[in-house]
């Protein structure tokens, strides 16, 4: 019994922190774009190209800060789950 509570405790906290905050944003502005432009794979970013998933951070102006966009670079710590989700 105690064995399957813990299995249930980790899978739940798991669940919860695994994943950082991801935005669609322009590599090069840093501008948030609409999270179309990052799922259509319309090639590697810039001007005029398609976004690329910021992990992490903040969104202030309209431009991301404060993370990645290497999803491996950014990681959450600690128990339960903080932040807030981006438009």
């Amino acid at each position: 019994m105690l064995l399957g509570g813990v299995g249930l405790l980790a899978a739940s906290l798991a669940a919860c922190g695994s994943e950082p905050d991801k935005r669609c944003a322009d590599p090069v502005s840093r501008e948030l774009l609409p999270d179309s432009r990052c799922r259509s794979g319309s090639g590697s970013g810039g001007s005029g190209g398609g976004g690329k998933y910021y992990y992490g951070g903040t969104v202030s102006d309209g431009k991301v800060s404060g993370g990645s966009f290497d999803k491996s670079a950014v990681t959450r710590g600690g128990f339960g789950k903080s932040g807030s989700g981006g438009g």
